[in-house]
Order: structure tokens, then C-alpha cells, then sequence
């Protein structure tokens, strides 16, 4: 069983519905790094017409998964928001449980790079992305990504 991960800036925060919608959880997290690995659960309801994980469902887990790195890394008093992605989709994402692993790759006063990759539950990268965020000061109701 993985261990809790240790308090984060994300306590301070209500999870957002998008992201308790994808199942989002925090397993690991090194905020001074700028890296952060989240667990997500994606079921049937997340179906494409061929009857694996739609694409933007797999967007969206790579967006809540840079974004929260560099979230944490500014410890929230600034928040990301994406301006601009490339996104490859490696492989079929089948349903189940999936990895994300973010990192920040370079942090501005206002811009900063980031990536994340996606893994199925046997640990193949099934999709990779790249993302330029605008940091923004202000109230977040959420870890916005």
C-alpha cells in the first residue's frame, strides 16, 4: 500500500469537480522540485465510440497533472493557467487506474513551461504533453491546472 503523502499546499484547497470527476489523488509530491505524481480512476463513463479512454478525458488528466507541479512549486500564491499544449497520444488508454507525473521545466514571473506524462495501470506511457501556463495572483477554488 503507497503511503500518504505528506501535507501539501492542496490541503488548504477544496479538490475542484473536474478533478474529483477524474478521481484525481495526490501520491507524491516534491513542491521544491516542482514535480508531483497523480493517481486517477477512469471508468466507462469516459468512452469513446471504440470503447477506450476519449482523448480529451486523457487531456485533461495531463492538465490536472502539470498544472498541480507548478501550483505546489509556487506553494498557491500563483496559479497557471494553460495557454497552450501539445499533446501525444502514444497508445489506446484502456479504463482503470492511470499515473500522471508532472514536472516543471521552467518558472517565470509570469510564464512557465511544464510537461506530464500519463501511464496505464501496467505503467505504459500512453500519452505525453508539453504546456505553456500564464501565472496568475488571486484566489483559487481549487489546485487549477
Amino acid at each position: 500500500m503507497d503511503a500518504a503523502p505528506p501535507p501539501s499546499v492542496f490541503d488548504r484547497f477544496e479538490l475542484p469537480a473536474a478533478s474529483a470527476l477524474l478521481g484525481w489523488t495526490l501520491r507524491a509530491i516534491d513542491a521544491k522540485a516542482g514535480t508531483i505524481e497523480i493517481g486517477f480512476t477512469i471508468d466507462e463513463r469516459f468512452a469513446n465510440p471504440q470503447g477506450m479512454v476519449q482523448g480529451g478525458f486523457i487531456a485533461a488528466m495531463l492538465d490536472d497533472t502539470h498544472g498541480p507541479a507548478l501550483f505546489a512549486q509556487l506553494d498557491g500564491e500563483m496559479f497557471p493557467v494553460t495557454v497552450d499544449c501539445s499533446i501525444s497520444f502514444l497508445r489506446a488508454a484502456r479504463f482503470g487506474n492511470f499515473i500522471g507525473r508532472g514536472r516543471v521545466i521552467s518558472c517565470g514571473k509570469t510564464i512557465a513551461f511544464t510537461e506530464g506524462e500519463l501511464f496505464d495501470h501496467d505503467g505504459t506511457l500512453v500519452a505525453r504533453g508539453t504546456f505553456t501556463s500564464r501565472l496568475v495572483r488571486g484566489e483559487s477554488r481549487g489546485h487549477v491546472s
